[in-house]
């Protein structure tokens, strides 16, 4: 059975930081690319980062560079993304997303992070 399972969202004051992560299990975690994604409410689900199977090549969303990093653990199933210098902006549900092709893709049932004072 496929899982991806996030953690590490909560409340946090501007500026603060938090790493989230996502435990995968169920399918071949180190042949597929993984994405995180957020979803604000009333708005659409957005990228925010991605990288690719073997972690080489990584890509963020304009608004995070430079403040979030995405890595993975081939070795855990798990792959991270650290959140710093967060803006109430970053307020949304922020999903895991395993994907390797059309078929092939799976999403986790997120995580809340809330950036307030």
């Amino acid at each position: 059975q496929v899982q991806l399972v996030e953690s590490g969202g909560g409340l946090v004051q501007p500026g603060g930081s938090l790493r989230l992560s996502c435990a995968a299990s169920g399918f071949a975690f180190s042949t597929y690319a993984m994405r995180w994604y957020r979803q604000a409410p009333g708005m659409e689900r957005e990228l925010v980062a991605g990288i690719t199977s073997a972690g080489g090549l990584t890509n963020y969303a304009d608004s995070v560079k430079g403040r979030f990093t995405i890595s993975r653990d081939n070795a855990k199933n798990t792959v991270y993304l650290q959140m710093n210098s967060l803006k109430p902006e970053d307020t949304a549900v922020y999903f895991c997303h395993a994907f390797r092709n059309s078929r092939e893709n799976y999403w986790g049932k997120g995580t809340l992070v809330t950036v307030s004072s």
